[in-house]
């Protein structure tokens, strides 16, 4: 697998609780891939990064693995996720 679904690897990654959540993040542009507004169907590959705004925060992330199954809790991490400096200060 070389890429995955934006809003499948979203919700896999456990960053919303369903991956229509996760669709309707990206159709509200609350989703940037590499610096650009994602699309639901954007492909996802290792080492993109992302910008993810949630009831949680704003988020940088780095693609580290690829999934398109939702991880148990407990499995390593998909991504290495920070918070924005705006985010932090808020």
């Amino acid at each position: 697998m070389s890429s995955v679904r934006i809003d499948k690897w979203l919700w896999a990654a456990r960053f919303f609780k369903t991956r229509a959540l996760a669709s309707r993040a990206c159709g509200l542009g609350r989703i940037h891939s590499n610096g650009q507004p994602a699309k639901p169907a954007r492909e996802v590959r290792i080492g993109d990064m992302l910008q993810v705004i949630n009831e949680g925060g704003d988020f940088q992330i780095e693609v580290l693995l690829l999934s398109e199954v939702r991880a148990p809790r407990r499995l390593p991490k998909l991504s290495t996720a920070k918070p924005t400096p705006a985010a932090s200060s808020a």
